[in-house]
C-alpha cells in the first residue's frame, strides 16, 4: 500500500514562523514523514487557545479513507480547538490497517513512526480483532465516518455480456469452477474474480465472511472454503487501485471481476475510459464497509485531542466530505455526490447473516488456512496404483489421482514451495526426485517452473505394474527431506498419494511409526497427510503414521472422491489441533 500520499495547508510555513514547537516534538514530527509517510496537516486556529505547545496527534487512516480525514483535519486544525488552553493539531498518515494493529499490539513490523493516537481503519474487524489481542489504550467505543459496500466491479462491456449470458452476480462465484463441477469457467462466467487480500484489506475479510456465510458449516462446508481460500490467494491483490486497473488491462485475464468496496470504483472512474468500470451488487446481499475511528492514545493530553478529533468527524461537514469523496454516509442510506451511471443510487441490500461475530470466525479461518505450505508430494507408482479401475477401461488408479492432483495443484497459491518425488521399487532405486523442494513459481533448473513441471509430470508418470511398493521406506524418506527442507513461515508436509499397501522389502509398519514418534519435533512440526485410494489399504498403520504427525488420512474409493479428500485434508487446519480424525 502506498504510504506517502502529502497534504500540507497552504499556510503551514507562516504557521510555523509563528509557533515555537519544542525541538524534540520538530523531531518527532520529521521522523514520521521520513519514516513513514506521515500526511502533516496544519492550519491557521482561528480560536484563542495556545499554540507556543500544542497537543499533537497522529492519526493513521486506511488508504481509501485517508484524503477525507486529511481534510476533515485541515478543517479541525483551523476551528483553534484546545485541550487545557493548548491547541490541537492533528497529523493524518496513510497506513495500511494490519500495519496499525501490528503496532498497536506491540509487534516489531508495525508502523516506523510508531503508535497512533487515532485509527480509521476500513472495517471494525480490526478494531474487534485489537481487542482480542489485547491491544493496549484502546478506546472501548468507535465512530463510523463513512461506509461503502461491497460490489463486484467489472469492464461495463463485460457486465452486458455477463447478462446477456444470465450470469448474475453472486457469492458462489469467488469459488473455483471445481466447486461447480467443472474443470475451467464458461465464456459466459468470469474467468477470474479477484479478493483483496485478507490480511490486507477490510473487503478482503467481508468477503471471506461471505464465502464462509454462502456454505454454511459441516465437512462439505469446511473443503468448499478451503477451495475458496486456495483460489482466492492465488489473485489476492494487497490493494484497490491495482485490482481496477488491471480490470483495464486485457492482456491476461479476458473477463475479470473483482471485488471492492463501491468507492474504489467512484476514484478509479474520474479518470475518463471508453469502457468504464460498473459496480454490480451481489443478489444474495452485499456486505457493508464501515470506516470506524477509535481512539488509541496512553497521553491524556493526546487522548483528549483525540477525542475531539473524533467528535469532528460526527460532524455534518465531515459527513458531506466523505459522499463528496464517493462514499456513502455513515449509516448508508445515503449515497455518495456525483455517483455517475456505473454505480446504483440506491443502498444495496445487505447480507443479514453476516454479523460481526461470522467475520471475525472468517478472519481466524483465513488465518489459519492462508499461510503458504512447504511440501513434498510423494507419489506411488508401484504395482498397485497401476491397477485398473472397475467400469473405466484404460485408466489405473495412478493416472486417476493425478488427474485429480493436476486439479489440487491450480489451488496452490504461488507462495507455495514445492517438490515431488515417485516411488516403487526398481532395481533397488525405491524412491526417484523429479522435482526438488523450492518455490512454485521457479524454475527446478532449466527454464520451466516448478508447477509447468509438476503439471506436465501428473499428465505424463505412469505406474510401473510389475514393481513393489516401497510405502514405509518412501514415507520415512520423505519425512525426513521435508524436515531438513523445513521452513518456520509455512506449514511443512508430506503429502502421500498411495494405494496404502508396503510389499515388506524394507522398514515394518511398526519401525515406521516408532521412527517417526522419535524424530518428529514439536518445534519444526511437520505433518503427514496421507490419500489413500482404494478400499484395500494398511488402515492401520497409515493411521498411526498420520497421527504421530499430527496428520490426517484421507480414504477415497471413487476417482470423483479424490479432489474431495485432498481439500479436506487442507480444512483440517480450521481445527487442528481438536480434529476428530476424518470418517
Amino acid at each position: 500500500m502506498p504510504s506517502g500520499r502529502h497534504r500540507v495547508g497552504a499556510d503551514v510555513q507562516t504557521r510555523r514562523r509563528r509557533i515555537r514547537l519544542n525541538l524534540s516534538l520538530t523531531a518527532i514530527a520529521v521522523a514520521t514523514v521520513i519514516a513513514g509517510g506521515a500526511v502533516l496537516v496544519f492550519g491557521q486556529a482561528q480560536g484563542s487557545c495556545s499554540d507556543r505547545d500544542p497537543v499533537l496527534v497522529g492519526v493513521a487512516a486506511a488508504v481509501d479513507i485517508a484524503p477525507t480525514a486529511m481534510e476533515a483535519a485541515e478543517r479541525f486544525n483551523r476551528s483553534g480547538t484546545a485541550v487545557d488552553g493548548r491547541c490541537v493539531l492533528v497529523q493524518v498518515t496513510e497506513q495500511p490497517p494490519a500495519t496499525v494493529l501490528r503496532t498497536l499490539i506491540g509487534d516489531a513490523a508495525g508502523m516506523p513512526g510508531g503508535r497512533p493516537d487515532g485509527w480509521i481503519s476500513d472495517s471494525s474487524a480490526w478494531i474487534r480483532l485489537a481487542r482480542k489481542r489485547e491491544a493496549a489504550d484502546l478506546a472501548g467505543t468507535e465512530t463510523v465516518v463513512a461506509s461503502s459496500p461491497l460490489v463486484f466491479a467489472t469492464r461495463r462491456s463485460l457486465a452486458r455480456r455477463f447478462a446477456v449470458g444470465g450470469t448474475g452476480m453472486d457469492w458462489r462465484m469467488v469459488f473455483p469452477p471445481t466447486t461447480r463441477g467443472r474443470i475451467t469457467p464458461t465464456e459466459d462466467e468470469p474467468d477470474v474474480v479477484r479478493v483483496p487480500d485478507p490480511s490486507l484489506a477490510g473487503a478482503g475479510i467481508a468477503t471471506v465472511a461471505a464465502a464462509r456465510d454462502v456454505v454454511g458449516t459441516g465437512a462439505e462446508a469446511d473443503r468448499e472454503l478451503t477451495a475458496f481460500v486456495r483460489w482466492a490467494q492465488a489473485g489476492a491483490a494487497p490493494d484497490y487501485r491495482s485490482m481496477l486497473t488491471a480490470v483495464d488491462d486485457r492482456s491476461f485475464w479476458k473477463r475479470p471481476v473483482v471485488i471492492v468496496p463501491e468507492q474504489a470504483v467512484w476514484e478509479h472512474n474520474r479518470r475518463p475510459s471508453d469502457d468504464p468500470v460498473v459496480a454490480l451488487h451481489p443478489r444474495e446481499g452485499t456486505v457493508n464497509l464501515d470506516y470506524p475511528y477509535v481512539v488509541t492514545a496512553a497521553d491524556g493530553a493526546r487522548a483528549s485531542g483525540s477525542r475531539a478529533f473524533e467528535a469532528w468527524l460526527r460532524s455534518p461537514e465531515t459527513q458531506e466530505a466523505a459522499r463528496r469523496a464517493g462514499f456513502r454516509s455513515a449509516d448508508g442510506a445515503l449515497e455518495p455526490y456525483s455517483p455517475g451511471p456505473e454505480i446504483p443510487t440506491a443502498p444495496p441490500s445487505t447480507r443479514p447473516s453476516i454479523l460481526p461475530a461470522r467475520i471475525d470466525e472468517a478472519l481466524e479461518a483465513w488465518s489459519r488456512l492462508a499461510p503458504p505450505t512447504n511440501v513434498l508430494v510423494l507419489a506411488d507408482a508401484g504395482k498397485h496404483m497401476a491397477e485398473p479401475i472397475a467400469g473405466d477401461r484404460g485408466r489405473t488408479r495412478f493416472t486417476v489421482a493425478l488427474e485429480a492432483a493436476r486439479l489440487g495443484l491450480r489451488l496452490f497459491p504461488d507462495s507455495t514451495h514445492m517438490g515431488m518425488w515417485e516411488f516403487s521399487s526398481v532395481k533397488g532405486d525405491d524412491q526417484r526426485e523429479r522435482v526438488r523442494i523450492g518455490p512454485i513459481v521457479e524454475p527446478d533448473g532449466g527454464q520451466v517452473t516448478r508447477r509447468g513441471l509438476l503439471t506436465e509430470l501428473t499428465r505424463t508418470l505412469r505406474a510401473d505394474p510389475g514393481a513393489p511398493s516401497a510405502l514405509y521406506d518412501s514415507v520415512l524418506a520423505g519425512f525426513r527431506e521435508v524436515t531438513d527442507a523445513y521452513d518456520g513461515r509455512m506449514n511443512n508436509t508430506l503429502l502421500v498419494i498411495t494405494a496404502g499397501k508396503d510389499d515388506g522389502k524394507g522398514v515394518s509398519g511398526a519401525e515406521l511409526v516408532r521412527r517417526l514418534r522419535e524424530e518428529w519435533d514439536a518445534e519444526r512440526p511437520v505433518q503427514i497427510v496421507v490419500l489413500a485410494f482404494g478400499a484395500d489399504l494398511d488402515r492401520g498403520t497409515l493411521a498411526q503414521v498420520a497421527s504421530v504427525t499430527n496428520g490426517s488420512l484421507h480414504v477415497a474409493r471413487e476417482p470423483g472422491e479424490i479432489i474431495d479428500v485432498f481439500l479436506s485434508a487442507l480444512a483440517r487446519r480450521l481445527c487442528h489441533p481438536t480434529c476428530r480424525e476424518p470418517a
